[in-house]
Formats: C-alpha cells, sequence, structure tokens
C-alpha cells in the first residue's frame, strides 16, 4: 500500500509537506455521483496549519489521483484530558470534483442573469447525442460558458469522446448532476467526471467498459473476501407519460414507455409520468419515460468487499460503470455495473477495498433515491409551462 495525501488551494498549489503519520482513511468513489472521504491526522500545527476553508485535499494511491476535491469540513478537531496526552486529532472531510457541480441548478436561459429568466421557458435539447446534452449543462450553467459569476474556478471542458446515443431532454430549476444523470441513462448509460490535470479540473464524458471477461471476482481467485446480493422487484415496468394541458382544446399527448421483459418476469407496475413537453413530436415524452423506466428497473444489489491482487486492482484494471463478474459461493454468477469503490486503509491494518455492484440505485436506499429524484423532477415542472424555448 502506497497512499499519500497532499493539501493544495483551489488553483491546485501544494501548501506544505504531504500529510504523514494519519491515522485511517476513507474514500468513496461513485459512478455518476459525487465522491466523499475523510482521514484522521494528529492535530500537529504543520498540519493545521494547511486545513484552510477553500483547500482540497488530494488522496494518490500507487502513484495515481484516487480522489482530490474540496475540503468540505476543514478541522473537525477533538482532544481529551483521558485520551492521547498529545495535540489532539483532527478529522478532514472532503469530496470529489462533481460534488462542487452538484451545487448548481439548471437555468433555462443561462445566458441570462437571474433576474433576466423567463418563467415559461424551458432549456431544450432535441435529438442531441447524450456527451453533447452533459457537456453544455455544465459548461453553460458552471463552467466556462457560464456567466461569469456561476463559473466554477479552473474547471474546463474535457476532450470529446462521441460517447452515447442520441437523446431529447427538457429541464429548468433542476440539479444540473440530477438532469447528467438522466441524459446518461436515457444515452446508453454512459459515464461522467471531473479528472484533476495539473491546475486545471477537466469535466467530461466517457463509455464504460464491459470487463466481465477479465474483471471476475470469486472465493477460487482469491480477490473476493465477502459478498451480499439482493434482487428486488422493479418499482416500474410501465411508464404512463402525459404532455403539458393546453389551453386551447388540443388534446393532450400521451405516451407509454413499457418493459415487457420486467413485467413479464415479474408483474405490471404503472406509474404516471409528468412529461414536461407538450407533445411527443421530437421524442421529449418518451425520452422522460425511458428515464423512469430506468430507474425503476428491478434492483441488483451486489455488494463485494474485494482484495487487490496483481492481476486485479481497483482503477488499473476496472473502474466506475465497468461491468464485473462476481461469482456467488452458491454457482450463481451476476454480471453487473461498478456503482462505487470504497478505500479504507489504516497504518496498522493496511487497506480494503469494497466494489459496490448494481442498479443505477444500489448505492443507497432505493426508495429513498427514486423519491429525491422524482420530486426533483416534479419541483422543476411546476412554475406555469410556457411554449417559448431556448435551443
Amino acid at each position: 500500500m502506497t497512499i499519500q495525501l497532499l493539501v493544495t488551494n483551489d488553483a491546485m498549489v501544494v501548501q506544505g509537506d504531504p500529510l504523514v503519520d494519519w491515522l485511517d482513511l476513507d474514500a468513496i468513489k461513485n459512478f455518476n455521483e459525487p465522491g466523499s472521504g475523510s482521514v484522521t491526522l494528529p492535530a500537529l500545527p504543520e498540519v493545521m496549519a494547511q486545513l484552510q476553508p477553500g483547500n482540497r485535499l488530494t488522496v494518490i494511491r500507487d502513484g495515481a489521483i484516487w480522489m482530490t476535491g474540496p475540503m468540505e469540513v476543514p478541522t473537525d478537531y477533538s482532544w481529551s484530558v483521558d485520551g492521547d496526552p498529545g495535540p489532539g486529532q483532527v478529522k478532514v472531510s472532503f469530496s470529489d470534483d462533481l460534488a462542487t457541480i452538484a451545487g448548481y441548478i439548471t437555468w433555462p436561459e443561462p445566458a441570462l442573469t437571474w433576474a433576466g429568466q423567463h418563467g415559461s421557458t424551458w432549456r431544450k435539447f432535441n435529438a442531441i447525442n447524450s456527451e453533447a446534452v452533459i457537456r453544455a449543462l455544465v459548461n453553460e450553467n458552471c463552467g466556462p460558458g457560464a456567466i461569469a459569476a456561476r463559473r466554477i474556478p479552473n474547471l474546463i471542458l474535457d476532450g470529446v469522446t462521441g460517447a452515447g446515443s442520441s437523446t431529447t431532454l427538457n429541464t429548468r430549476f433542476e440539479p444540473v448532476l440530477e438532469v447528467c444523470r438522466r441524459a446518461a441513462l436515457d444515452g446508453g448509460g454512459i459515464g461522467f467526471r471531473v479528472r484533476q490535470d495539473g491546475t486545471q479540473l477537466k469535466f467530461g464524458c466517457y463509455v464504460p467498459a464491459d470487463k466481465t471477461a477479465t474483471a471476475r471476482f470469486s472465493q477460487g481467485l482469491g480477490n473476493l473476501r465477502s459478498v451480499s446480493f439482493r434482487q428486488s422487484s422493479p418499482g416500474l415496468t410501465h411508464a404512463l407519460v402525459a404532455g403539458n394541458e393546453i389551453e386551447d382544446n388540443t388534446i393532450r399527448t400521451y405516451v407509454e414507455v413499457p418493459d415487457p421483459t420486467a413485467a413479464a418476469m415479474w408483474w405490471r407496475v404503472e406509474r404516471f409520468i409528468d412529461g414536461g413537453a407538450d407533445n411527443d413530436t421530437n421524442g421529449e415524452l418518451t425520452a422522460a419515460g425511458t428515464a423512469e423506466v430506468a430507474e425503476g428497473a428491478a434492483p441488483i444489489e451486489l455488494s463485494t468487499v474485494t482484495v487487490d491482487t496483481d492481476d486485479l486492482k481497483a482503477g488499473r484494471d476496472f473502474d466506475l460503470g465497468d461491468k464485473v463478474a462476481v461469482a456467488l459461493p452458491h454457482g450463481l454468477e451476476v454480471t453487473d455495473i461498478v456503482r462505487s469503490i470504497h478505500l479504507q486503509a489504516s497504518p496498522e491494518s493496511g487497506e480494503s477495498v469494497a466494489t459496490l455492484v448494481g442498479s443505477p440505485d444500489a448505492t443507497t436506499d432505493p426508495q429513498m433515491v427514486q423519491l429525491i429524484r422524482t420530486l426533483s423532477r416534479r419541483l422543476g415542472r411546476l412554475e406555469t409551462r410556457g411554449k417559448s424555448d431556448v435551443h
């Protein structure tokens, strides 16, 4: 295990010597979601001097950046007369750079100030490659293409990869990352991330790889410490999407988006979806239904505790979004997407890596995630729907 911890300022300039003598490290990387972590350190003066508001923490594992991002809680200090007679301990909580983007919402007219927004306007993308949609959402709301007050320092767009298929999307006043996830799902399950390159933060998309032939976990291979598996019934098999109610007596548009395979295997589960568009001419209503069906698919939650070997290592041989294979002890083999990778380490016990594999909601309680995501979309549609568009 080789782990190095560096503190930088928001311009990625290193603020002092690497943090040594750390007591424990916990860092979770998530697929298309912000990552988070914490580290406990001795509260030495040279350490405390680096833990300033606005600074960043970088975790380097075996020479490569594992996670880097802003400190959300730079100093959580504790000391007790009953404990270690030394200077005490300080716990630092940090996130990765997707968490910064998560603080923004989609403006319907991002080139204008907030006071200049028109309440009846929607930001629309009609039949556009999903990577282009995701890049545009980030660029115009918090990237270099945003108005000056909204730009995240040092954030630029990474190179175009051609990831994803065509998608259609309408949005306004929704969390930017939630809309990006919707576009990623509808566009074929692509990934997006922020990576640090020198003093720049590069946001880009990528196509996860199918690693089931090479990234395999089992007792026999010696890289599987524990496993828990749960498969649940679908929360939705038929999205019943309705277009906007039109005041000029035009018949309201209705679109059904089914998942016949899930319905046949389990049972039919219907849900009414407010599509947020007048009609399905450009596929807006179908896209809304497709995203809901994807999120409501029968959740497969596969949580594994793995150990790196010379032949298979997290971050080197497989990463977030990749499809991997896990052989369960009773003979069943499961293949699905890597949703999160959890690194835990301490000088005494070494490191362990837990990989969570499964459905889009496998990273937390599926019902709560579904509720939050549904509410966020609906809140963005509560304003009066007008017919003026921004393309």
